[in-house]
């Protein structure tokens, strides 16, 4: 899964002199809580919703409202943007862009091309779209857990069992949940899966499901 199967493409934008209203109407009424700034096409800056809020005036604030509006509406988004950019390459696999938000603690990242343009934006939501897929998780099959060794060739039995009975893997995935033990997550397609199970019993391989 790579990050450009994933993304939003062709994301909307602002400048750095468009001024903070602006970047919140167009937050408003997309849905978006993340736009990337751009100044003659290369990308500059991310403005989201934290940064508007932040820069907007106290609510203890001894200014009257007319006041307050007056001073929010000559704020630009280059007073609210963070120009340090932390983007990803559209080459680059999900796991990569998840990575990188972890460990920035940002819910989106620009993404750019290797040219370094501006081709799209991913954001947490599309991360947990991409694992729903991984998972198969909006599928018509058949979630099994089976419990293994963590073991070179275990995977190869168990996969091996199902294709004597002819089932589809529609995904696969491997958790460790303890040292030496591995679950195999799979979705199945297919009819007799009452057999499969019984065959992985008697090879030693556990269901946990």
């Amino acid at each position: 899964m790579f990050v450009r199967n994933h993304m939003s493409a062709n994301p909307i934008t602002v400048q750095p002199d468009d001024s903070i209203n602006y970047a919140g109407t167009l937050m408003k009424e997309y849905g978006i809580r993340h736009l990337p700034v751009v100044s003659e096409g290369q990308l500059v800056g991310v403005v989201t919703q934290t940064d508007i809020f932040k820069v907007s005036a106290s609510p203890a604030t001894s200014l009257s409202i007319w006041e307050l509006n007056y001073l929010i509406a000559k704020l630009a988004v280059k007073d609210a943007m963070t120009a340090r950019v932390i983007s990803v390459q559209e080459e680059a696999p999900v796991e990569e862009a998840a990575l990188l938000m972890r460990q920035n603690k940002i819910g989106s990242l620009p993404v750019l091309n290797s040219t370094g343009k501006l081709v799209g934006i991913i954001t947490e939501t599309d991360l947990f779209d991409a694992i729903l897929d991984a998972m198969g998780s909006n599928t018509a099959t058949t979630r099994v857990v089976i419990e293994c060794d963590d073991r070179p060739g275990e995977l190869s039995r168990i996969t091996g069992v199902i294709a004597e009975y002819g089932i589809n893997i529609w995904s696969l995935v491997v958790f460790h949940p303890a040292e030496g033990i591995a679950h195999v997550v799979v979705r199945l397609q297919g009819e007799n899966l009452e057999g499969v199970f019984e065959k992985l019993a008697s090879e030693d391989l556990r269901l946990v499901r």
